[in-house]
């Protein structure tokens, strides 16, 4: 068989497959043919389309499970306009117990609460497990006998990486945040799911306490303007009523008067 047609073949036979495929998987398509080419002569012919496809919108790129033929990230924006739902999106703590899981493993949920310093969600979990993402290695020889959480291949596959080593230091992890400081993480109370929310608590917080403040001193104004008031409505009743008193006080006397003239008329009678 010419390199060109095993090429061709290996081509095609890639295109199709709906999962990466081994240099195993794909001398095991040859079964049965008089010219069988060898494992190493695939491998070459391997080596031949990853060179052909430089200048081409697609590549061969080798991850965990085997080798794929995928399009290029640099084009990803306008193939991704083939579908109309948007992709997904995760929640920061979901990254995050996803990426402790990757650096530390193998990892107990319980280490990963006492790292991130919360609890760590059943759903997390549950939805890392679904997509096949991380898988349990083993079992905790404490007791509880807690699960050992590992990455698998297909998170493997899925960032396109080939092995673990081919994941970020955290030294460039770093430089990352220098580069790109509106991603820098920081500890979890500052940068937490709910730090911005948070931020805007407190904001919200102190506005209301403002406000009440606010409305504390008008309240105090008003109930001094209606003190002052209602002293004047006082004082204007007490003049009155003393008014009222001093005539009471002198239509009593002249009555007295009165009285008193008729008794001395009587006597002189």
């Amino acid at each position: 068989m010419t390199l060109e047609k095993l090429k061709n073949i290996l081509e095609a036979v890639l295109m199709a497959a709906d999962k990466p495929m081994t240099v195993q998987h794909l001398d095991a398509i040859f079964n049965g043919d008089e010219d069988r080419p060898t494992r190493d002569e695939i491998r070459k012919g391997l080596h031949e389309l990853t060179d052909d496809y430089a200048d081409r919108g697609f590549e061969l790129k080798q991850v965990a499970s085997g080798f794929r033929i995928q399009v290029k990230q640099d084009y990803a924006e306008w193939v991704g306009r083939l579908w109309e739902e948007k992709p997904a999106r995760y929640t920061r703590a979901l990254l995050e117990t996803m990426s402790l899981i990757a650096y530390r493993q193998p990892i107990t949920r319980g280490e990963i609460e006492e790292v991130r310093g919360v609890s760590v969600s059943s759903n997390i979990i549950r939805t890392l497990q679904e997509r096949e993402w991380i898988k349990v290695l083993g079992h905790k020889d404490v007791p509880g006998k807690p699960a050992l959480y590992g990455t698998s291949r297909e998170f493997l596959d899925y960032f396109n990486l080939k092995s673990l080593d081919e994941l970020p230091s955290l030294a460039e992890i770093k430089d990352l945040d220098k580069a790109y400081p509106e991603l820098a993480l920081v500890d979890h109370h500052a940068d937490s799911p709910d730090s911005d929310t948070d931020a805007d608590a407190k904001s919200e917080s102190e506005e209301a306490v403002d406000d009440a403040e606010e409305v504390e001193a008008g309240e105090i104004d008003d109930v001094a303007e209606a003190s002052d008031e209602d002293s004047s409505e006082d004082a204007a009743i007490i003049d009155q009523l003393e008014s009222e008193e001093a005539a009471l006080e002198g239509a009593e006397s002249e009555d007295i008067d009165d009285s008193d003239a008729d008794a001395s008329a009587a006597s002189n009678v």
